[in-house]
Formats: structure tokens, sequence, C-alpha cells
């Protein structure tokens, strides 16, 4: 039985090749927020959301997997709403992009009246499209941030974070981050106990620590200085082994100096930097395929200090080695 009409309006944005799951699923998640645990428990249901899928005109879209859409609302006719949420973007970014210029004076039409914004994944692309991420802390899909700092310089990108939040702007990194977001943005507006309560009926976490986790180094790979991909193949042959930059330099045939230089151009990051990364994407393949002590996968990789490395692990992933292996081992 409903008792009263929900509060809050949440409306997402469609738009031609948007990953359908990112709207459906969230609309599913904030609709049944307050309802499908109670039906569970035999309570009262209590809707919290009134949920919306707003077009450009009205028209429908066809997501990225060819199926179709048709909204309730043109955004145009969107006069309120509590939060609107920007689905990830599943097809070519620049076509998607030109394609939704008309979107953005709504955004910031709607921000200026009060509105939450939210984008997911890629969707923040269309965010900072829309001026509205200037100056401002985002996040995206780890494998698309290179892309994103090149475009948006002016945007404080933090790809590590699986959600960050600015003022009334949030994003969410990852395809299927919406579901974090979603209940990130469920526990703001009806508090912790009905954001975990819709988390545990539809068998989720309700946080994840950040990105790290699901990042491999592979995205360090996507430039064109072929002396420096020599370097870094040496170094995911030979990164259990001591290295010294001046060492490795030399075997390339670089000045150390003209080495760092170039391989952080390159790469985004210090070559000491590349050598940590390759020896953690080695740690959590053996912490999720080998049930060998944590000693003998930190001598295998090349560290010799256990509580070093644990440190190291945590800080880049925001789980205890030991943590990792329960959430990701694969029986």
């Amino acid at each position: 039985m409903q008792t009263s009409p929900a509060p809050f309006t949440v409306t997402i944005v469609g738009f031609d090749h948007a990953l359908s799951s990112a709207i459906t699923g969230a609309l599913d998640l904030f609709a049944l927020a307050g309802i499908s645990w109670q039906r569970i428990h035999q309570q009262t249901v209590t809707p919290k959301f009134n949920v919306q899928l707003a077009t450009l005109h009205g028209a429908p879209v066809t997501c990225i997997n060819q199926l179709s859409l048709k909204p309730h609302i043109a955004l145009e006719d969107v006069r309120h709403t509590d939060l609107l949420i920007v689905p990830t973007i599943g097809g070519d970014l620049d076509k998607v992009l030109e394609q939704t210029i008309g979107i953005h004076v709504h955004l910031k039409r709607l921000l200026r009246g009060g509105a939450d914004i939210a984008g997911n994944c890629t969707g923040a692309f269309l965010l900072a499209a829309a001026g509205i991420l200037d100056g401002k802390v985002a996040t995206t899909h780890w494998g698309y941030a290179d892309t994103f700092r090149a475009r948006f310089p002016q945007v404080n990108l933090q790809p590590e974070k699986m959600v960050t939040q600015q003022n009334n702007l949030f994003c969410a990194g990852g395809g299927m981050a919406w579901f974090d977001l979603s209940l990130m943005l469920i526990e703001r507006y009806c508090g912790h106990q009905v954001a975990s309560d819709t988390a545990k009926s539809h068998v989720l976490d309700l946080t994840r620590p950040n990105q790290n986790v699901y990042a491999g180094s592979r995205q360090h790979k996507f430039h064109q200085d072929n002396d420096i991909l020599a370097i870094q193949e040496y170094m995911e042959s030979h990164y259990a082994q001591k290295m010294s930059i001046d060492a490795l330099a030399d075997k390339h045939n670089m000045t150390s100096r003209t080495m760092m230089r170039r391989f952080k151009q390159a790469c985004g990051v210090t070559p000491l930097q590349y050598l940590q990364s390759l020896r953690l994407e080695q740690a959590r393949k053996l912490l999720e395929t080998r049930p060998w002590s944590l000693e003998k996968i930190v001598n295998i990789i090349g560290y010799e200090d256990i509580s070093s490395f644990t440190r190291l692990f945590k800080r880049h992933t925001g789980l205890a080695p030991s943590q990792y292996r329960s959430k990701f081992m694969r029986h």
C-alpha cells in the first residue's frame, strides 16, 4: 500500500548511443528505494523517488545495444527536478558529444535551479563539455582518463576515485558505477538506512573503494613513443628484478634525464611509478589466482618488506591484500 507520493524527483537524460543499463538500472534502483526491502519484510512500502526519463524534444532514443527507449517527458519541459543524471556514453565519444550539444543549456538551467547534477562514467564528458565541471573535482572511467584530461584540462580529474562530489555536482567512474552513484545519492536524500536497505535488497555493496582495483598498467601504453614502449616492454619482462634508472636508460641508449622526461611525457607517470604499477598488477593477479602466502607473493614480484608493500597496496587499491583476496579470489 502506498502511503504518500514520493518527495523527490529523479530525471535521467536519454540520448542515442547511451549505455542502456546506466539508464534503466538507475531508474530501477531509485524507483525501488523504500519498496524492495519493505516488500521482503512485509512492511508498508513508501516510495522515495519519482523517476522519469527525459530526452531532447521528447524523442525516443536508441541505446548502444539497439534497445529503443521512449521518454516520459521532453527535457525542455522539465521545470524542476531534485536530481538530473547523465548516463554513460556507450558510442563514439566525439560523435555523441557533438549530437548532445543541445543538452548543455538544460544542464546549466537545471543546475541554476538548484538540481543536483550527476554524470556516470563517460557521461562526465558531457558535463565537462557543457562547462559545468570547470574548476571542479570529477572522475570518469579509468580507461578514458588521459582523453578527458587532454580535452578538459580545466577540470580537476581524479580517476582513481569511484565517486566524486563537489557542491551539487557528482561523477562516478566505470560503466556499471551507476549503482555506486545511485546508492550514494539515495543516501544523500534519504539517509544511510534507506541506502543500506536498498543495497542489501538488490545484493549490492554499499561502497566500493576506488577504481584502481580495476585499472591495469595497459592504460599507460596508449602513446606513440616507440623507444619508451621498448623500455616498458623490458620492464614488463623484468619487473621482479632490481632496476636502476641509470642502468635502464643506459641499456636503451639514453641519458637518465632524457628517459625520465620522455617516459613521463608519454606515459603520464615516472618509470618508478610504472614499475610499481606492474608489480602491483602482478600481485593482484596472484592474490586472485594462487593460495600462496603474502610473503611468497611479495618476494616473487620483487619486494622484500611485507609491511611497506601492504601499505603501498592499500594506498593504491583501497584494500589490504587479505581483503583484496577475499573479494576477488577466483574459486
